[in-house]
């Protein structure tokens, strides 16, 4: 049997957090109301200093904490007075026998286990930093929200005290029900957490890990729901991962003004500022149209980075989605506006003007996303395929070492080109042929079932643009399996070749090259792009 939900005044608290943040400011408020508060250890001690009256859980159970803290809120006092339902006879009959009092309130946040592992912490510490006692009394009170208010994030404190002032002391039971969803939501991520951790350590004198567990568990918050998904007759939502600590992203990305993005719009975002990402040494722009990189330059401004980049493809620029590395300035926004139709402009930051600017084109949605570190932190990518999920380490390395295989070696300018053309060609859908000159794409090849076609197409694009191929490099994803796709760059006009090598016919290709005087190298590292 189980009551109707109901707003029972607060009337008793039991505190017992890990993250400290706004726990004097909430206990002060809580004492305010006259809510006597129970708490344990640190928590305890940190209201006590601050001057309030808390009373212990030892000195509420009659029961004194041992084993080192393991052993303390696991006790009938403390998960009787949070299930018991209210007004339920048997459940009173039952709390007046063995002297349970209600709990109305449990303000618990866990042991920083994520952050002990997030840190290198050895086994023991990791294992020490697994709560027991806090799952247990979270799991109870949120069973029982019908009467009993759960909080589990220092960020609910105002809106828990804020519900309380609309309740003349309680809380209403659509509050309690989502804090309660909140709070399954938190011990499935801690559970999740600890079991691919688990899962993951393997049995040596090193303890080292797997990185892959024999169970994988993600979690992710829904961000925003959308009219439609890739297409109109699709469902869809945003969700971001829970993951601390996530690089400059489309995920962490605050939007300055426009309409609502889209599921292409996001996913199209997330392409082109990964791209822009791998330019560091000067100002760079990337536009993307459907997932791949249509330009990419580098250039002494942001304006001429933009410019060039506009140069390689203008028909697929348009509606597409540009991103830069620097912060964006007014001269680049107008030029953008005035040259072309854009769906999102995402960068590290916007100078003063910009927002005005783009306030003349409402529907432009502008987005900056902060810094990035150099060095990418290692992360998992995902696919999902029917019945499974496909699960890898982000492609993040760069090899940058290049083995020349050909007689003639690149000069500088080539060198330099390469590099341009090979960080680009890992952003492209494979098969990928990215033509580049001077630090800028000239054409640009994507998503063939043959390498050879992606060439021959990077050149059409590029004659269509008005762009000399003549004197330009040309970056492979993958190695060429036959000497024709470089024969076909050679013809274009391209003078050197970057590609990752390793196929059965690299004596071919190599000797292709040597025929056509074209400086080769190999990376020894391919860049597929599904």
């Amino acid at each position: 049997m189980t009551s109707a939900p109901t707003s029972h005044k607060i009337r008793r608290a039991l505190i017992s957090v890990s993250d400290k943040s706004g726990l004097v400011e909430l206990g002060k408020a809580l004492a305010d109301l006259g809510i006597e508060i129970l708490s344990t250890g640190g928590t305890a001690t940190a209201l006590k200093n601050a001057g309030l009256q808390v009373k212990d859980v030892a000195e509420h159970t009659g029961f004194p904490e041992m084993m080192d803290g393991r052993l303390k809120t696991l006790h009938p006092k403390v998960h009787g007075g949070l299930l018991a339902i209210r007004d339920n006879p048997e459940h009173d009959k039952a709390a007046r026998e063995h002297d349970i009092g209600p709990i109305d309130l449990l303000i618990v946040n866990l042991y920083p286990f994520e952050a002990t592992v997030a840190k290198g912490a050895g086994f023991e510490e990791c294992v020490e930093n697994i709560d027991i006692g806090g799952p247990a009394m979270i799991r109870a009170a949120a069973k029982n929200h019908a009467s009993v208010t759960v909080i589990v994030d220092a960020a609910d404190y105002d809106k828990l005290l804020g519900d309380m002032s609309q309740h003349e002391g309680a809380t209403c039971p659509k509050f309690r029900r989502k804090m309660a969803q909140k709070a399954y939501a938190r011990t499935a991520e801690y559970d999740g957490a600890i079991s691919n951790w688990l899962g993951a350590v393997i049995d040596s004198p090193q303890d080292k890990a797997d990185a892959f567990p024999r169970t994988f568990t993600v979690q992710f918050t829904k961000a925003q729901g959308m009219r439609y998904g890739e297409n109109p007759h699709q469902q869809a939502a945003f969700y971001v991962s829970n993951e601390k600590g996530v690089d400059a992203s489309v995920s962490t990305a605050r939007q300055l003004q426009g309409k609502e993005l889209s599921y292409n719009n996001i996913a199209d975002t997330d392409a082109a500022l990964e791209c822009v990402k791998a330019f560091a040494e000067k100002p760079a722009c990337v536009i993307v149209k459907h997932a791949n990189p249509c330009g990419v330059a580098q250039a002494d401004t942001l304006q001429a980075a933009y410019e060039r980049a506009f140069l390689t493809d203008p028909e697929s620029a348009f509606g597409g989605i540009i991103a830069f590395n620097r912060e964006l300035d007014a001269v680049t926004a107008n030029e953008i506006l005035e040259k072309q139709f854009v769906e999102v402009i995402i960068a590290p930051a916007v100078a003063a003007g910009v927002e005005e600017a783009v306030a003349a084109k409402k529907n432009v949605r502008l987005l900056v996303c902060g810094e990035w570190p150099a060095d990418a932190t290692p992360r998992y990518d995902f696919k999902r395929v029917t019945g499974g999920l496909l699960v890898q380490d982000a492609d993040l390395a760069l090899n940058e070492k290049f083995e020349v295989v050909t007689k003639r070696q690149p000069t500088d300018a080539e060198r330099a080109d390469m590099m341009f053309a090979w960080k680009v060609a890992k952003f492209v859908k494979s098969n990928a042929i990215v033509y580049a000159k001077d630090l800028a794409t000239i054409g640009v090849g994507a998503g063939q079932m043959s390498r050879v076609n992606s060439s021959r197409i990077a050149v059409i694009k590029a004659g269509m643009a008005g762009l000399d191929v003549n004197g330009s490099v040309v970056a492979s994803d993958a190695f060429f399996p036959f000497a024709d796709g470089l024969l076909a760059a050679a013809e274009a006009g391209a003078t050197a070749v970057i590609q990752p090598g390793g196929s059965m016919r690299d004596d071919d290709v190599i000797k292709a090259a040597d025929d056509k005087n074209l400086a080769m190298v190999f990376t020894g590292m391919r860049h597929f792009r599904h």
